[in-house]
């Protein structure tokens, strides 16, 4: 109860910014919304991607394109790994279009160029912030 608390009162002190969830604290992403790019290839780099905690389209799934292909559906505080060939490689954002309620229906492109070298590790955060909304970010780890 007491985290409940503590946990209440820092949402409400940081408004509709999301906040990066702790490791032990990120759930994966069921192997249901995960589409692509699960395979690993030798050579392959590998991109971790998680999903800050926050209010803002809490309640919506994120859809993660590669290439700007779909490759997973993500709720607040989940991760996915994803097997990337070398090269240069588009990671973006969108709304889910599967859904058929509300969440389907805001607008919601954002995108980022990314280079993938073989044998790297590379993170991102799925982030959302009262000004600007949803966004995807490189996670300096």
């Amino acid at each position: 109860m007491r985290v409940f608390w503590v946990m209440l009162i820092a949402v409400g002190l940081s408004g509709c910014t999301s906040f990066r969830a702790d490791s032990e604290h990120l759930k994966a992403v069921p192997a249901d919304r995960l589409s692509a790019w699960q395979q690993t290839l030798a050579p392959s780099s590998e991109l971790v991607v998680d999903r800050d905690i926050g209010i803002m389209g809490g309640g919506c799934y994120v859809a993660l394109l590669i290439d700007r292909e779909p490759a997973a559906l993500m709720a607040v505080g989940e991760v996915a790994t994803f097997h990337l060939p070398p090269g240069e490689h588009i990671v973006g954002i969108t709304t889910d279009k599967q859904g058929g309620m509300l969440c389907s229906k805001g607008r919601l492109n954002r995108e980022l160029r990314l280079q993938a070298n073989p044998g790297e590790r590379q993170h991102l955060r799925i982030v959302s912030e009262a000004k600007s909304g949803f966004g995807i970010v490189l996670d300096p780890r």
